[in-house]
């Protein structure tokens, strides 16, 4: 099998697939099941230290679409084909002091597997910012080998959390500078993609002291509508906010968020999430620039912690490098960002004809055609 071990922001991984932090690492026995299948890393489910209460509903659902029919429906039916997973649970509801013992004892069992601790406060004071630091400094005491910082939820029930955060240049700066203030191992940062330019973010967050940038976390997104109740698919007392929703439908749109980043940044290390099922997903993002991926959907409707997903990962990917050996090809860093040169602007595509193309304008801007009077 070829050589999968990657070095990703000073850290060995034996391989670079990692379950994303999401409902499969909501807890020990979970993690504890990903490493013993196989999985290179794992990022937590987010720790906070803000009280949580999940929704009375169901928290995550997956939306399917019927096999050579139209129907698009969250309702659970045979001959469909999965198109994404909607989800609009909040971090997880368990305390940093349930956590850090966890972690402790989850790297006592892997020493040599990955857990990235991921976590979150507020923003706007000095007392969230310090609540970063609390954080920071508790995960990384308890073994963690690195922290991810949540900038991306698109659903906190707080308006300074979460993709609040990662909206603005200014907060996504100032709080990575919080963490990287106390932090002793690498700090990622995982940003939304629901920005209008998402390297002003990206250029923040370095800017703060950011080791890595993650992306993307789900978009936000609503269930459909039942035509027969006229209620949302999932509601509560026929109410429903806006969830995320990750899974296949969101592949080319994560990769467009990603090669925005690592054109601009091609010389920082990018981990790349969305839409990944099987390793010719997951090679997407490497083709991008990214150094390592990250799986939630998938995973979760695999055992829910994904032991075939990560099969086909590290299978498929030994594979892809053996049958490019005569490339000269041993290790993912010979091929990484091979194709990022390859997304241009619109107006660089070849037309059939350049000479008469001028970029979508008239050739005399604002100015009527000249008038010829002979």
């Amino acid at each position: 099998m070829a050589d999968l071990s990657t070095v990703f922001t000073g850290i060995r991984f034996e391989n670079p697939f990692l379950l994303a932090s999401a409902p499969p690492t909501e807890s020990e026995s979970n993690i504890l099941r990903a490493f013993e299948a196989g999985w290179g890393g794992v990022v937590t489910k987010t720790i906070g230290l803000h009280p949580v209460v999940n929704v009375a509903g169901p928290k995550t659902k997956f939306l399917r679409a019927d096999n050579g029919g139209t129907r698009l429906s969250m309702a659970k039916r045979p001959d469909t084909t999965l198109m994404a997973s909607w989800n609009w649970e909040l971090i997880s509801d368990k305390p940093m002091d349930w956590w850090l013992p966890q972690i402790a004892r989850i790297k006592k069992a892997f020493p040599s597997r990955i857990v990235v601790a991921s976590i979150m406060a507020g923003s706007g004071d000095d007392k969230e910012l310090q609540a970063w630091q609390t954080l920071a400094q508790g995960v990384q005491d308890a073994g963690a080998d690195a922290i991810e910082l949540n900038f991306s939820c698109p659903h906190m029930d707080r308006v300074d959390m979460g993709a609040n955060v990662g909206k603005d240049p200014v907060l996504c700066s100032v709080s990575t500078q919080a963490v990287k203030a106390v932090a002793k191992v690498p700090v990622w940062v995982k940003l939304t993609p629901a920005t209008a330019n998402i390297v002003e973010e990206a250029e923040a967050t370095f800017r703060g002291g950011a080791d890595a940038i993650v992306s993307s976390n789900t978009w936000p997104a609503l269930p459909p509508i039942d035509p027969d109740t006229l209620d949302f698919e999932v509601n509560v007392d026929g109410y429903v906010s806006s969830g995320g929703m990750g899974g296949p439908a969101i592949l080319p749109l994560s990769l467009a968020k990603m090669a925005q980043m690592t054109q601009a940044f091609p010389d920082r290390p990018f981990s790349g999430i969305g839409g990944i099922s099987d390793w010719a997903q997951a090679l997407d993002y490497f083709l991008l620039g990214c150094g390592t991926t990250q799986v939630a959907t998938a995973a979760m409707l695999d055992h829910a912690i994904g032991p075939n997903v990560i099969r086909n990962l590290t299978q498929g990917m030994s594979d892809f490098l053996d049958r490019h050996a005569d490339r000269g090809w041993k290790t993912l860093d010979d091929f990484r960002g091979l194709r990022r040169d390859r997304v241009v602007a619109q107006s660089a595509i070849r037309r059939p004809d350049n000479a008469g193309y001028h970029g979508g304008y008239d050739d005399a801007e604002g100015y009527a055609a000249p008038v010829n009077n002979a």
